[in-house]
This record gives structure tokens, C-alpha cells and sequence, in this order.
């Protein structure tokens, strides 16, 4: 069987991450991120399961997904695959259409898979040179061409209105969620402050979200204590002040959602 190996690279220049994950067999819940992430197969196939569509994707397709796409995905037939991406702040990515557009704003990728897309070409070797922590100028250049690619053929300037549109129940669950991720919540808690019954509350929300209010409340801890560890946070203090049980509780969690120990993930940021 081969051995897993992952890599992860923090870019100073043009701030990113980079992943490359090779023999993972790690099924991943679903989930999202804060983030941007561009990414492709580079071995194997993969099913997706992105925004209540279902794909199947294998070497030469491009993975774009927004700022809170959810998606999970699995391994095909039992086989493990290799896996690049970079990862894409919010903040960084709006510096990215001033320089592009001439706009400070956040765009939306229309399409979540395309397959066979050229691009991965780009992507590749924009990613190899981040691993290799190249520190010319055509990385810079590289970026802003994939980037400006992308955003010619597959985005949008603004979120498409039926994205915009929640219930006031969500609104008011999701916004409850993001202030009180440290807490101990309970089902009754949203409930209460809804009105709602337990199961409407659940089908609805997940219906509107793509997510169930639990693994979006895992999801926002798992965001807040990457930003911790990056900060310098130990594990264990990144597991206290995100609302985790126990160290170990929070370990877990976080590999299946990151792919990476916490250990792993702070690494990174020292070694920057």
C-alpha cells in the first residue's frame, strides 16, 4: 500500500497555502471553508459531493470552490489518491481583483467542477513552485494569470440572488452559531430561539445551508482554531477556546476536516 505523505507550504509572498496530499485514502465530511480553494487530482479518482450535486472526478479536472461551498468527498473502489490545491483568503483574494480588475470585491465561481480544463497545467506548476518555495517573480506571475483566468471564464462579481435568500430561522442559527462556537450548545437552544421543532429546524436549515447545523457549527470551531494555531496557539489552547471537549476530541476532528494534525497544521507557521 502506499504510504501517505502530506505536505503543506505557506507561501510569505503571495500568501497562500498549498496541500499536497498523495496516497489519502481519508474520507472527508461534508464541510466548508472561509476560504477559496483551487485544486485538482493529480492521481486516482475522487466522488464529490459539492452543493446537493454529485460528481466524479479523476486527473485533469479543475476543483474551484467559493467561501463556504459545502462538499465532502470519498475514495473511489477503495483507492487512495493524490491530491494538490491552494488555499485563498478572503482579504488576499480581494488585493488579487484590484490588481486583476481594477475592483476590490470577492468573486463567485460559478462552476465547482470543469473538467479537463487546461488550466491544470497552470495550477501545477504554480503549486510545484510554492512546494519548492521558488522565490522568482513568474510564481507572482503565475498567480495572477491563473487568477485572472479564472475569472474571466468562471466567476461572477456578485453571490446569484437565490444564494442571498435565507430564512430568518437560518439567519438567526447561523449568526447564533459563530458568536457562541465556544459554548456547549444544544439542539433546544436553537429550537427556543426559533420556535421551531427539532426536525423542521434540522431539514430546513440543512436544506437552505447544504449543511446540518451541526457539522456547521464543527466546521466554524475548525475555522477558529486554524486561525489560533496559526497565531501561534498551542493545540491543547486552540482546543479550549474553540469549544472542543478534550485535545484529543478536537485532534480528530480537525484531521478529518483538514487532513492534518493540529500539530501538523501550526508547523507550517513556524517554519515560516
Amino acid at each position: 500500500m502506499k504510504q501517505e505523505i502530506r505536505t503543506v507550504k505557506y507561501d510569505g509572498e503571495l500568501n497562500v497555502e498549498a496541500y499536497h496530499f498523495q496516497g489519502i485514502m481519508q474520507k472527508f465530511p461534508n464541510h466548508f471553508h472561509d476560504y477559496y480553494v483551487i485544486g485538482f487530482i493529480d492521481a486516482g479518482q475522487r466522488y464529490l459531493h459539492c452543493k446537493n450535486k454529485d460528481y466524479t472526478v479523476e486527473p485533469g479536472d479543475l476543483l474551484l470552490f467559493n467561501p463556504r461551498d459545502n462538499h465532502a468527498c470519498a475514495q473511489i473502489d477503495g483507492k487512495a489518491f493524490d491530491y494538490r490545491c491552494i488555499n485563498i483568503q478572503p482579504e488576499i483574494m480581494k488585493k488579487a481583483m484590484v490588481e486583476i480588475t481594477g475592483k476590490e470585491y470577492l468573486p463567485y465561481f460559478t462552476s465547482q467542477v470543469i473538467f479537463h480544463s487546461e488550466l491544470v497545467v497552470i495550477l501545477k506548476e504554480l503549486h510545484q513552485m510554492i512546494m519548492e518555495e521558488e522565490t522568482d517573480f513568474k510564481k507572482e506571475e503565475i498567480f495572477f494569470f491563473l487568477l485572472g483566468q479564472l475569472v474571466e471564464e468562471y466567476t461572477k462579481q456578485h453571490l446569484p440572488k437565490e444564494q442571498m435568500v435565507q430564512s430568518t430561522e437560518a439567519k438567526v442559527v447561523c449568526e447564533f452559531l459563530e458568536s457562541h462556537y465556544m459554548e456547549t450548545i444544544s439542539l433546544n437552544d436553537l429550537c427556543n430561539m426559533t420556535g421551531l421543532s427539532k426536525y423542521y429546524l434540522l431539514r430546513s436549515f440543512t436544506r437552505q445551508k447544504g449543511i446540518s447545523p451541526y457539522s456547521y457549527l464543527e466546521t466554524i470551531r475548525i475555522d477558529r482554531a486554524k486561525k489560533l494555531l496559526e497565531q501561534g496557539a498551542m493545540p491543547v489552547e486552540a482546543a479550549i477556546q474553540t469549544g472542543f471537549s478534550d485535545q484529543s476530541h478536537f485532534s480528530n476532528f480537525f484531521k478529518r476536516y483538514i487532513g492534518l494534525t493540529p500539530k501538523q497544521y501550526s508547523k507550517i507557521f513556524k517554519d515560516t
